[in-house]
């Protein structure tokens, strides 16, 4: 069944596929690998080929039988458009997508040049929104152009871990932006200006912005707990969605 998550921007989780493979800085202390490991360890269901990808058609009609409107982030232990996932898989990924017009399903990839590709002309329904990840200024900012050139009513980006300082962005057609450092034992530290840079540009841009933690590493570079560290920048906490989709 989807899961219910403590990923702040989102309510539940869907993974119709699992596992994945390393390309890109971002990559390195992957938290989904670590987990997907310790569920086959325990034996969990799906899980039984612990990080290699794999398919679950099992799972594609898990959202139909929720009623309640749902924010789904699809595929957190995996990334849907990785090479190895076929274009019919997504088919059918896509299709319960727009079966289920009542959810809203946030889908974030680190492989964007697949999106024009698979997209093409293709206006997603409103209730897709699609997002890259942008750790760092070499493999992250170019995946924004890939994104831009999809007609889906949410883009969005994910800027963790933010492992350096962007520089200048084109938030051009850019709706939402999410921010947050690095968790675990070997988390990469982020700085206040970093973050405060990101923030100038989505306000100057128009783009939501979303503060989501610290991590392991804190404003004070103190390494501790990631909730002792927690989500405040500047004194107050910041939970930006696109205001025309929570509108609607």
């Amino acid at each position: 069944m989807a899961t219910a998550t403590a990923i702040e921007w989102t309510e539940e989780t869907w993974n119709p596929v699992t596992g994945c493979s390393k390309v890109s800085a971002g990559c390195a202390n992957c938290y989904a690998e670590v987990m997907a490991r310790r569920l086959q360890a325990m034996k969990a269901p799906g899980y039984d080929n612990g990080f290699a990808l794999t398919l679950m058609p099992e799972r594609l009609n898990q959202p139909l039988r929720k009623k309640k409107p749902t924010r789904f982030f699809v595929n957190s232990m995996s990334d849907l458009f990785h090479d190895d996932v076929p274009d019919e898989f997504l088919d059918e990924i896509f299709a319960v997508m727009r079966q289920t017009p009542q959810h809203t399903y946030q889908i974030l990839t680190k492989r964007a040049y697949r999106l024009p590709k698979y997209f093409g002309s293709k206006v997603l329904p409103a209730n897709i929104w699609l997002g890259v990840t942008v750790e760092d200024r070499e493999s992250g900012i170019p995946r924004i152009e890939h994104l831009r050139q999809v007609n889906a009513s949410i883009r969005f980006l994910s800027v963790e871990p933010l492992l350096q300082e962007l520089g200048l962005i084109d938030l051009s057609d850019i709706h939402w932006v999410i921010v947050g450092g690095e968790s675990g034992p070997n988390a990469r530290p982020m700085n206040q200006e970093w973050i405060l840079s990101i923030k100038e540009q989505c306000d100057k841009f128009g783009s939501a912005f979303f503060f989501k933690q610290w991590g392991t590493w804190g404003m004070d570079k103190v390494k501790r707990n990631k909730k002792a560290n927690g989500r405040l920048l500047l004194g107050q906490t910041w939970s930006g969605y696109p205001a025309h989709a929570m509108a609607g």
